[in-house]
């Protein structure tokens, strides 16, 4: 038997919750927050996840950036003109365009090369894959010799899964010589390369490692590879 209560003359009525209504009102307020907290944490999970990724693909790129500009410079020569034969002046094969290993093979996860920097630094310089770190290999500026081998990305951060490196040699081009050979063809003209290098890197966050990414990157030479085919002293025939 609910109980009325009147109200005087002047005076308002005021009446409270009771238990149920207030324990109704407290469970949607705690659905509410419940819905919003997870939805809070779906949003910094996927902007976590996001920022990993983004760093993972900057780092990739940057190390994918390096590499390939340093295969940019294979066979890179200061005094490229002692290399054109005269009839004086033998001609010189450029014996620092060759890689190892040579082009056309298999997708090693080291490769090293020559280029000169400098009258001192030659090489070689090169990369590998050693326990999920690319190295880069370093000379020394002053003595020219080796100096090692270097960290190029940060294993702390990222675990390199793959690194491969593929050697594309275009059909050789035949280099017109001002007379035909002896045997009254072209088939002792030099030959020229032009060679293509394919790095492929693939690595995963050290701290997430379900967040993957692959970069490929493709880059020409500069210096083409020229083979004399003569046996004589000249690149062409005289």
């Amino acid at each position: 038997m609910s109980r009325c209560t009147r109200a005087g003359p002047g005076r308002s009525l005021h009446r409270g919750l009771s238990l149920i209504e207030l324990m109704i009102g407290i469970a949607v307020g705690l659905f509410i927050v419940a819905a919003a907290t997870v939805m809070a944490t779906g949003q910094l999970s996927e902007n976590r996840r996001l920022l990993l990724e983004s760093q993972l693909q900057q780092d990739l790129r940057a190390t994918s950036d390096i590499i390939t500009r340093e295969f940019r410079r294979s066979g890179a020569i200061i005094n490229a003109q002692n290399l054109v034969a005269t009839a004086t002046v033998p001609a010189q094969a450029n014996a620092i365009s060759a890689t190892t290993p040579a082009s056309g093979a298999h997708s090693p996860a080291e490769v090293t090369f020559r280029y000169e920097r400098n009258l001192v630094e030659q090489g070689p310089w090169g990369f590998k894959l050693e326990n999920g770190t690319i190295k880069t290999q370093l000379v020394n500026s002053i003595t020219g010799a080796s100096a090692g081998w270097q960290d190029l990305t940060d294993g702390s951060v990222m675990e390199v899964t793959q690194f491969s490196v593929t050697i594309n040699r275009e059909p050789p081009i035949e280099v017109p010589c001002p007379k035909i050979c002896p045997s009254g063809d072209t088939t002792c003209w030099p030959l020229m390369y032009v060679r293509d290098f394919v790095v492929n890197i693939t690595a995963r966050l050290r701290s997430a490692p379900e967040v993957v990414r692959s970069v490929r990157s493709t880059v020409r030479a500069r210096n083409e590879l020229v083979e004399f085919r003569t046996g004589g002293p000249l690149a062409c025939p005289a």
